[in-house]
């Protein structure tokens, strides 16, 4: 079996956590230059998941703006665009998101329950992939390695990123902190209470601190312990 893809998981927050507020509007927490930023891992990466509770509220795209990057990754031998990635385990995705009318291949993981409906709602559209009678998030890195996704970039939402880093799945974070405070307790965070790896007690390695604009980039390694 191919080696599962490396896991980089990709959020801005607000200083006190949040990654979006309650209002309509999707609060924007990054700059121009951290789009620009996040625009060139997703050109750097194989394959872009994102949740499906994330794909219902914000309708996002998830595509490699930059027309010169799009065309590195074909001249390297790669599709112009990663494969993108959704999961939902009850099925109710509509076939109007943008995410499906955009870009190459798309894949959702799903489970047995979910799997018949979605494979007739997204018909032309976007393989299913059924993990069993629940979504299994290592079942899913591994059928992503059988189709040639060497590092997956996940970019949310909040249950997601908990998955991944309470089952230990996750290599890396970049974790872009905007100058902002969101102060409602209603609003969606980074991650939800878990039982993570280690507990609270275990530090995890800082790879790189920097500015971007009047964001900070943290880069963390979670599976590595720090000094």
């Amino acid at each position: 079996m191919a080696d599962r893809p490396f896991v980089l998981l990709s959020v801005a927050t607000s200083v006190d956590g949040h990654i979006d507020d309650t209002s309509p509007q999707r609060l924007l927490l990054s700059n121009a230059e951290d789009f620009d930023r996040v625009d060139q891992v997703r050109a750097e990466s194989d394959a872009i998941l994102i949740g499906g509770n994330t794909l219902r509220s914000d309708n996002p795209r998830l595509l490699v703006n930059s027309e010169k990057r799009r065309a590195d990754r074909v001249a390297a031998g790669k599709p112009e665009y990663p494969l993108k990635v959704t999961i939902s385990a009850s099925g109710n995705l509509d076939r109007d998101l943008k995410f499906w009318h955009f870009g190459d291949k798309k894949v959702v993981y799903t489970t047995d329950t979910a799997a018949p409906k979605l494979r007739e709602t997204l018909d032309g559209l976007a393989d299913v992939v059924s993990t069993g009678p629940t979504v299994d998030f290592g079942a899913l890195l591994d059928d992503l390695a059988t189709r040639g996704a060497e590092r997956l970039m996940v970019e949310g939402g909040g249950q997601i990123h908990t998955q991944f880093l309470s089952q230990g799945l996750a290599d890396e974070i970049h974790l872009a902190i905007a100058p902002l405070l969101v102060g409602d307790s209603a609003a969606p965070r980074f991650i939800h209470p878990a039982d993570y790896p280690g507990g609270s007690t275990r530090r995890m390695k800082l790879i790189d601190a920097r500015t971007v604009g009047d964001v900070v980039l943290l880069r963390y390694a979670p599976k590595e312990s720090g000094a």
